[in-house]
């Protein structure tokens, strides 16, 4: 037997909107034509088929047997149309990238310029990711990581981003302006910090600034350099951190920085593979970071 010509495709398509609508308004908006031209283009189909679709009354459509066989047809169809064009869409898109860095990082720099970074590089796909361990890049599961260290990595496409310092930083209800005060004020102490070395500790804070009386052995300790700083934002105590994370709270003077001494940090990177340092959305947010980041030394 000879296979009977398919109906038009505009046809099917009124048909199977008015199948899954259960109306032929809703189908015509769907479509965005007239309820008039969805009722042609069944009359079109039925004529084709020869057979009804479709039955109609004054309060619902409902499907014939033919109907139910044809729409379960459509439905797989249109939906392999739709998953097809989809993916040719998806194919001619620039990758998602992936970035890696520390928690630090992300909430207290990257975060608050999301929407700047967004409007420099609108056609970035970023997708971020965080993580103490150091995540091996040649595996493919992220492209670029933001890495604090003390020296570039040559096994790695590695940029110097920013040379970090660590300060002294407190609330301003403190009122602290002279070292004596420290002797006060409760100190908070990061523990687990690995990077830079030595650490900007507050043995380190004594020995080269004072006062020699501090009691360095007493205070608060923290794991997490973001909690010292939220204390600190309390006026709770004071704290030795990095002034890079510090930097929005200072600018906005939420924090302060009573005294013009500094302890030496570690160096941020911009890290990614030697193949993948090339591609143009990679190269695009270097370049962001690089801008938005000389600003801050």
């Amino acid at each position: 037997m000879k296979d009977k010509r398919l109906p038009p495709l505009g046809s099917l398509k009124a048909f199977d909107a008015v199948a899954r609508l259960g109306s032929f308004k809703r189908a015509a908006d769907e479509i965005g034509v007239t309820p008039t031209a969805i009722s042609h283009q069944i009359r079109v189909l039925e004529e084709s088929l020869e057979t009804a679709v479709l039955l109609r009354s004054a309060r619902e459509v409902t499907l014939t047997s033919a109907g139910t066989r044809l729409q379960q047809a459509t439905q797989r169809a249109f939906a392999s149309l739709q998953d097809a064009v989809n993916d040719i869409y998806r194919s001619q898109l620039p990758p998602a990238l992936t970035l890696t860095t520390t928690s630090n990082f992300l909430t207290h720099w990257l975060v608050p310029r999301l929407a700047h970074l967004r409007a420099s590089v609108p056609a970035l796909d970023l997708r971020l990711h965080t993580s103490v361990e150091l995540v091996d890049l040649s595996k493919n599961t992220v492209d670029v990581a933001i890495r604090y260290s003390m020296e570039a990595d040559d096994q790695l496409e590695s940029t110097l981003l920013h040379e970090d310092t660590f300060v002294l930083v407190a609330s301003p209800s403190l009122g602290i302006t002279r070292l004596e005060q420290l002797n006060q004020v409760t100190l908070f102490h990061v523990e687990n910090r690995h990077i830079p070395l030595p650490s900007p500790d507050w043995p380190q804070w004594r020995d080269r600034y004072g006062p020699a009386s501090l009691n360095i052995d007493a205070g608060l300790s923290f794991t997490d350099e973001t909690h010292a700083i939220q204390a600190a934002i309390a006026g709770q105590g004071v704290a030795i951190v990095s002034s890079l994370l510090a930097k929005d709270f200072i600018e906005k003077n939420i924090l302060t920085v009573p005294f013009d001494h500094a302890l030496a940090g570690g160096k941020y990177y911009f890290v990614t593979t030697r193949e993948k340092a090339v591609r143009e959305d990679i190269c695009a947010l270097k370049g962001w970071m690089q801008a938005q980041l000389s600003a801050a030394n």
